[in-house]
């Protein structure tokens, strides 16, 4: 969570959880003071607490855990919704041209209303939207969900994602050189891997002589 966030902001962030859970979930966190809660007019805002930032590096640990030790994605693991939340929140601003640009993400796999996503992006801000905003294309991503997420996590490089053809961008040449520098990735995606064929689950079979 950043520093402060609306409830329909922080909604966004978590698309499989009802508003009626999320509340439940915001006012437990409250009482544990892990959060606090404002109010601004008629809108509900909340921002961690000195003990929230304090549990960052745990939360921050598990997630390097998961992505060391869970590398296999199932179908069920893959979420366009979530995806593209992180993707739209970690948008590089410092590599962003003058004006405005608009990159639209196709996936392949997906049926609708979530095949299509568009981020809005500004030197100040990046707006993501699930319907057409409106303004003109400066490119269009055309991929598989789990192939855009795996370039997310850092199992796949970009080029390598071009190369095998699982990964089309569309648009003109100076824009195409652009987004691989605006999309950048988690910030677990450095974390080392295991080597292949070990995760959480193997077992390692040690002998020793009698």
């Amino acid at each position: 969570m950043r520093a402060a966030g609306h409830f329909n902001e922080l909604r966004r962030g978590v698309p499989r959880m009802s508003p009626a859970l999320l509340s439940t979930r915001l006012r437990t966190l409250v009482r544990a003071g892990v959060i606090e809660r404002f109010e601004e007019g008629n809108r509900i805002s909340y921002s961690l607490t000195p003990a929230g930032k304090e549990l960052r590096p745990i939360v921050e640990s598990l997630g390097q855990w998961g992505i060391r030790w869970m590398p296999d994605l199932g179908d069920k693991d893959l979420d366009p919704h979530l995806l593209m939340w992180d993707i739209h929140r970690n948008v590089d601003l410092g590599a962003v041209s003058p004006g405005r640009t608009v990159v639209q993400f196709t996936f392949r796999d997906v049926s609708a209303p979530a095949r299509n996503w568009w981020l809005v992006i500004t030197p100040d801000d990046v707006d993501l939207c699930d319907f057409d905003p409106g303004h003109p294309v400066a490119a269009t991503v055309e991929t598989a969900l789990r192939t855009l997420t795996l370039f997310w996590r850092g199992d796949l490089s970009w080029a390598q994602a071009l190369r095998s053809g699982d990964l089309e961008l569309h648009g003109p040449v100076r824009v195409r050189r652009t987004i691989p520098h605006l999309l950048r990735r988690s910030a677990f995606a450095p974390t080392p891997r295991p080597p292949r064929g070990r995760t959480a689950g193997s077992q390692q079979v040690i002998s020793a002589s009698p």
